[in-house]
């Protein structure tokens, strides 16, 4: 089985993507190759994008991305560093793991065969994973997760080492193994040419591909020796590994047939269907802890500003962003931009002076001329406030892009932590004829507009928030209706009072529940109280001291409103 050659990601990224699923992630198996020489210089860029990796995948909220996760060494033997774990809220477990394998030896020779212990670190892995979906987990979680990926990272000869793990297990059941990636890591003194100089002759290569049925895919993915590549093919593992359908339906108006609209015998046209799948191009920083400081939050101002820590009445100082770097317009991918825009324009500030005013409103101008003028972007970061966070706390990154309007539009950009592998092929050659005359002839039906007006566009969102309004129970701040616990014992109640009302509240109460009656604002009854006895009305006296009747008015006064 020829092994697939990729210079981009593995093909578990061109998957469809559905961000509401990950019900069938599958577990994961890491294979490390720590054979020397290579892991003496591959050892430590290994071991940091591992520990990085890890760090971001315990720390995801939401769906479970990564459920397992299991690796393995092979130096002198194959040896277990880490048995199937739980990824989420294990970071300690872990970083321990990665420590250990840090502390592996890079110097020193080997003389094992490298078959024998990549065949015996895979069929471990496999009956490890046989166990402990047998003793931990359920049967729907069983049928989700029935099988695992094993990814293979070596310096080695990259078609070498596929020819032996394709030698290897050719005559073993492989049916729990879902898919295999070898990773060779290119080094100073081997590149990915090399991988090439220990490809067999070509009736070598024919007998090997007649002999060998293994029913299993093996991918073949090169990457340079570098920290940021080798978090790319672990990041991989985030995207949503389970979809067998496609995910998005994208309806055209229909498309000409044979010169004419009408169907035949009075039919209504079926629109032309492109079936789509869907891929996360970043995370979102909504699923991570302590992420105001990333910029998840853009609907106010109110998000986007520092909190102060002082007294109430005090208001929070402004935020400061500092300009890093100016980008070309047409280098910016609109992938890496999320959330909420907000508009930046000069302050009117009542406090500031009328002519600094004047001065920043002019500043403000020649920069966003400045901007239009050259094509620009800036690049700005956010800075701490206060001088003993300098250095320390997470930043974030905001893209600003000019206008006509003497304002500027305030977006966030994901940074390298929160971007997802996306490397998507670009295709050189002209569609097929027959199909590009179906979409432009869909396209051309549908009404063109020079210029994109917003509030032409409705959601039917006040329709339904007001059904929701109108079956919602009605709240009455001023009154809330306590109801009385079980423990508690009821009080005793008249017959002149609660029994008589008990009818008539449920009764209203059914009503209610059905939603057929009419709403009827209603007013809190008052409590219930015995009649007030007759009495004669006080008479006034007159005396020359005010203060001997401003007590008994107030006081009569404070009586009568409390028995209304």
């Amino acid at each position: 089985m020829d092994a697939r050659n990729r210079s981009g990601p593995p093909s578990s990224s061109f998957q469809v993507c559905r961000p509401s699923s990950f019900s069938r992630q599958p577990p994961r198996v890491l294979i490390v190759d720590a054979s020397p020489p290579w892991w003496s210089e591959t050892g430590t860029t290994l071991c940091e994008a591992l520990d990085n990796f890890l760090t971001l995948a315990c720390s995801l909220d939401g769906p479970c991305r990564l459920p397992l996760l299991s690796l393995y060494t092979l130096s002198r033997q194959h040896e277990c560093l880490l048995p199937f774990v739980q990824v989420r809220g294990n970071l300690a477990r872990l970083r321990s793991c990665v420590e250990e394998l840090r502390s592996i030896p890079g110097e020193g020779c080997v003389r094992a065969p490298r078959g024998e212990l990549l065949k015996q670190a895979v069929l471990d892995s496999l009956q490890q994973f046989k166990q402990y979906t047998r003793h931990t987990t359920t049967p729907n979680q069983a049928n989700n997760n029935g099988s695992v990926e094993v990814t293979v990272v070596t310096s080695q000869p990259g078609r070498g080492v596929v020819r032996q793990l394709e030698a290897a297990l050719k005559d073993t059941d492989l049916v729990s193994l879902r898919r295999l990636l070898v990773v060779h890591v290119s080094t100073a003194g081997r590149g990915e040419n090399d991988c090439w100089q220990d490809t067999p002759s070509p009736e070598t290569a024919e007998e090997t591909e007649a002999n060998l049925m293994l029913g299993t895919e093996i991918d073949l993915q090169h990457v340079e020796n570098s920290v940021v590549a080798m978090e790319t093919v672990l990041k991989a593992w985030l995207h949503d590994q389970g979809g067998k359908k496609e995910q998005l339906h994208l309806l055209l108006p229909p498309g000409l047939q044979g010169g004419t609209t009408t169907p035949s015998h009075g039919q209504r046209a079926s629109p032309v269907c492109v079936k789509c799948d869907m891929q996360e191009r970043l995370l979102s920083p909504a699923l991570l802890p302590l992420t105001p400081d990333l910029g998840v939050k853009t609907e106010s101002t109110k998000d986007f500003l520092v909190s102060g820590k002082g007294l109430a009445n005090q208001s929070p100082p402004p935020q400061r962003l500092r300009v890093i770097k100016t980008l070309r317009s047409d280098g910016v991918c609109e992938s890496v931009l999320y959330g909420l825009p907000l508009i930046i324009r000069p302050t009117t500030c009542w406090q500031m002076d009328w002519d600094e005013m004047e001065r920043n409103h002019h500043l403000f101008h020649a920069l966003c001329h400045t901007l239009r003028a050259r094509d620009w972007f800036l690049l700005v970061r956010s800075e701490p406030i206060g001088s003993s966070s300098i250095g320390s706390g997470v930043c974030c990154h905001y893209l600003l892009q000019p206008s006509a309007s003497l304002s500027l539009l305030l977006k966030p950009v994901a940074n390298r932590e929160l971007l997802l592998p996306c490397q998507l092929p670009v295709s050189n050659q002209d569609p097929p004829p027959d199909a590009l005359t179906t979409i432009q002839s869909c396209v051309s039906q549908l009404e063109e507009e020079s210029l994109f007006n917003p509030l032409s566009l409705r959601s039917n969102l006040y329709q339904h928030l007001r059904s929701r309004g109108l079956l919602s129970p009605p709240s009455y701040p001023y009154r809330p209706q306590q109801t009385p616990r079980r423990d508690q014992p009821r009080p005793a109640v008249g017959p002149s009072t609660t029994p008589a009302r008990q009818p008539r509240q449920q009764q209203q109460a059914r009503q209610f529940q059905g939603g057929n009656s009419r709403v009827r604002a209603t007013v809190a009854p008052l409590p219930s109280a015995p009649p007030p006895s007759k009495m004669s009305r006080p008479t006034l006296t007159m005396t020359p001291d005010p203060r001997a009747t401003a007590t008994p008015l107030c006081s009569y006064g404070d009586d009568l409103l409390m028995m209304l």
